[in-house]
């Protein structure tokens, strides 16, 4: 624990080697960070008249490679970014657990009763208490604190806000109660247990592991049951690039059929072969058997088979490239994936709305500028909303005030790789 007043003192004496590896070296965004955990520090000095606190740190993370491959039992490559979730903690020698987040309600878990509770599904309260309750269950100490968190993880895309969180919370428990041993990646399939069984909501590994590990990360996800998870050991920050995720708008209502549509089409090409996911499927046996699956899959679903076994290979090439230190190469396989995600994944424009194609704009006016100098591809689930672009800095402005003019003023949000996952701050 540390004291409040000397926390501020060291954050505001700046040249803090930690805030430089999670905020980089800008100095006007070394200064907001400043200001934001100080007035953190405050409000929860104000409100509880504790002294004594720790800090955390939990990033938001991007997907760099394997577009819709986790659901085929595919790999994927993600790597944590600089936006992030910080909290003051500190213990309060009860069972309960008291969270205040920035814009949402202050919240409580009553951590002697950790049965799960369908009516608090989609509840902040209910994925802490999963949390709880999964870590009870391995043999990991718990126990009551009090926590404000302030998030500058932008909800909505596709940077895994809520992953975020969830192992935030894994990494307070760690520190508080278990002299901070218990693995990130076991906080990552805490936080993921507790999404699927207390808040309920199914999904994969990636973001949590992303999260809470930091840094650029590879997941195998062929037995589900037991990902092969990997940190990869490349400083992004040397690069001389930056990671811009630029909001293009567009309507999320209405889309969860296309969402639904691409692991049912991939699964269904699967299954006419006698297998359950794409990843049992070979490029030769997919190619022998089109002939005669056409008719019955359609085409459509063809294509995002291929699209599948190629990402899928590629984050094996991307992950080499990161590995062997060739920047380069990696860039080149980003457009890769982002052009296979295009023509064939076909996850960049909806069905039913030929008019508004904001994505598709969006990486045209990317490929323009960033030709041979850059890389870029849809973000995430696609369809509509963020795309993804590695930008060398001597283009960032041009870069950034196309899109802007196009998207409107803040919708580009310029990162990095950041190498911590979720911490505890040693300042």
């Amino acid at each position: 624990m540390a004291k409040i007043k000397e926390l501020i003192e060291r954050i505001n004496k700046g040249n803090n080697p930690l805030f430089h590896e999670l905020y980089g070296n800008d100095a006007s965004v070394l200064k907001q960070q400043a200001e934001r955990y100080e007035a953190l520090l405050k409000e929860f000095e104000q409100a509880h008249g504790v002294d004594d606190v720790e800090l955390f740190s939990s990033p938001g993370r991007t997907e760099v490679g394997g577009n819709h491959t986790d659901h085929q039992y595919g790999r994927v490559l993600a790597g944590a970014v600089n936006m992030d979730n910080i909290a003051v903690v500190a213990k309060n020698n009860s069972d309960t657990i008291r969270i205040k987040s920035a814009g949402y309600p202050e919240f409580t878990v009553d951590i002697s009763d950790l049965s799960k509770d369908e009516s608090k599904f989609y509840t902040s309260e209910a994925l802490v208490k999963g949390i709880c309750a999964r870590l009870k269950e391995l043999g990991h100490n718990i126990g009551g604190f009090t926590a404000h968190v302030h998030g500058n993880v932008l909800k909505g895309s596709g940077l895994s806000s809520s992953a975020s969180f969830e192992v935030l919370i894994g990494a307070i428990i760690s520190h508080l109660f278990n002299d901070g041993k218990i693995d990130p990646v076991e906080n990552a399939i805490v936080g993921q247990w507790s999404e699927n069984n207390y808040f309920g909501k199914p999904c994969g590994l990636m973001d949590q592991t992303a999260c809470s590990v930091g840094g650029f990360i590879t997941i195998d996800f062929k037995d589900p049951a037991k990902p092969i998870v990997k940190a990869l050991h490349f400083d992004f920050m040397k690069t001389g690039y930056a990671l811009v995720i630029t909001d293009t708008g567009g309507d999320h209502a209405n889309l969860n059929d296309e969402y639904a549509s691409l692991p049912t089409e991939m699964k269904s090409v699967a299954q006419a072969l006698g297998k359950e996911v794409m990843r049992q499927v070979s490029y030769e046996e997919l190619l022998k058997a089109i002939p005669d699956i056409r008719e019955k899959v359609g085409d459509r679903a063809i294509l995002r088979a291929l699209h599948f076994l190629g990402d899928n290979e590629r984050v094996v090439d991307q992950v080499y490239a990161l590995e062997s230190d060739n920047f380069n190469d990696f860039l080149k396989m980003v457009i890769e994936s982002g052009n296979s995600s295009y023509m064939y994944n076909q996850n960049v424009y909806t069905t039913h709305d030929a008019r508004h194609q904001s994505v598709a704009l969006g990486l045209a006016l990317s490929a323009r500028i960033l030709d041979g100098k850059g890389a870029w591809r849809v973000h995430g689930g696609g369809f509509a909303g963020t795309i993804q672009a590695f930008v060398p800095q001597d283009l960032l402005d041009e870069y950034v005030n196309t899109l802007e003019s196009v998207f409107g003023g803040g919708n580009c949000h310029k990162l990095f790789i950041r190498s911590h996952g979720s911490i505890k701050l040693e300042l």
